[in-house]
């Protein structure tokens, strides 16, 4: 099969995983850069063999021949930039958030549908080893049905040192970190019915809030608790960027602790595996099992497209995710539980 040609659209801190993330995936071929500033896209060509570089998006989408592009700017620009590749009805995958607003997504996947063109978001978290782990022995049933589960990404790394524009997002952890960390939850545990959440700030000097709990009352029944923070308090137990996981079911118990490592407890004892990332030389190892699921992850997007198996992050599936990210917004500044339809 001949490679789908695509476009990248951004030239930031992620942009150097995306395209190392697609250079591991036989079927895809980068053929062209766009960034408002040339330099850093000049840059990424030379390093990953770009044949085109623009300023200008329209001139590229005039001028290049596409199967997809890859969007991995700001969450502003999202919308107007996927609606100019879906004028020339260019399938589009994106970033998360996917916009900045519910209502701007909901527009987006709206137009989308409309015209029949795939809308995919690189919704990588869910593609975590360890966390595919889980699901797995979730869907045995060996420990029965969930009725409680805690879900956290709690850190002391100093995340505003690679990603110093973090600090100036009036939305901060809920939009950046918690559509991953509630994507995920929905992954594991499907649907919630209702959410309330709680909202801090602990570093003075940036815009929104670096602390956020939530509590979800599950369609499937079960209570969740949902737990972030970029403190940078300097935990003794650091793990960051690891998601730990505590399940409690009817027949045993699940957690996922720093390491990597899984314990299941049923009634026959506790057997323990360690399922690490798979390790890209070009990972960051500060970041590697979030690095290393970008591949599975761009993987399934790309067989997607192809026609080959079903997309997992479509934009109407995030599109959930993003209502429960305002929904907690809502509850936090109203002080309410928030139903969900």
């Amino acid at each position: 099969m001949t490679d789908l040609r695509f476009a990248v659209f951004g030239a930031g801190f992620w942009t150097r995983y995306q395209l190392s993330g697609w250079r591991e995936i036989p079927g895809a071929q980068c053929v062209a850069i766009y960034n408002r500033t040339l330099g850093k896209a000049e840059e990424y060509a030379r390093e990953f063999r770009i044949p085109a570089v623009y300023s200008d998006a329209q001139s590229l989408l005039q001028n290049e021949k596409l199967d997809f592009i890859d969007i991995v700017t700001s969450p502003d620009t999202h919308e107007q930039l996927a609606m100019l590749a879906l004028e020339r009805r260019i399938p589009v995958i994106c970033q998360k958030p996917l916009a900045p607003s519910f209502d701007a997504a909901s527009s987006m996947v709206r137009a989308f549908q409309s015209q029949g063109v795939p809308l995919l978001v690189n919704e990588n978290w869910r593609w975590q080893r360890p966390i595919r782990q889980v699901k797995s022995v979730l869907n045995q049933g060996s420990i029965g049905h969930p009725f409680r589960a805690r879900v956290e990404m709690i850190s002391g790394f100093p995340v505003f040192e690679n990603q110093p524009f973090l600090k100036s997002l009036p939305q901060f952890i809920l939009a950046d970190l918690g559509t991953h960390i509630l994507d995920t939850s929905r992954f594991l545990f499907g649907e919630a019915r209702s959410v309330y959440c709680t909202t801090a700030k602990v570093h003075e000097q940036i815009a929104g809030e670096d602390v956020a709990t939530v509590v979800l009352e599950m369609k499937s029944g079960a209570t969740m608790v949902v737990a972030m923070a970029y403190a940078e308090n300097y935990l003794e137990d650091e793990c960051f960027p690891q998601t730990r996981i505590f399940v409690e079911a009817a027949r045993g118990s699940l957690e996922l602790k720093s390491g990597y490592r899984i314990h299941v407890t049923t009634q026959e004892g506790t057997s323990t595996q360690t399922v690490p990332p798979v390790r890209f030389a070009w990972a960051d190892p500060a970041y590697d099992v979030v690095h290393s699921s970008i591949v599975p992850c761009q993987t399934n997007l790309l067989r997607s497209l192809q026609g080959k198996e079903k997309a997992e992050t479509t934009a109407s599936d995030n599109l959930e995710t993003l209502r429960l990210v305002h929904a907690c917004y809502e509850s936090a500044e109203s002080g309410r539980a928030v139903p969900l339809s």
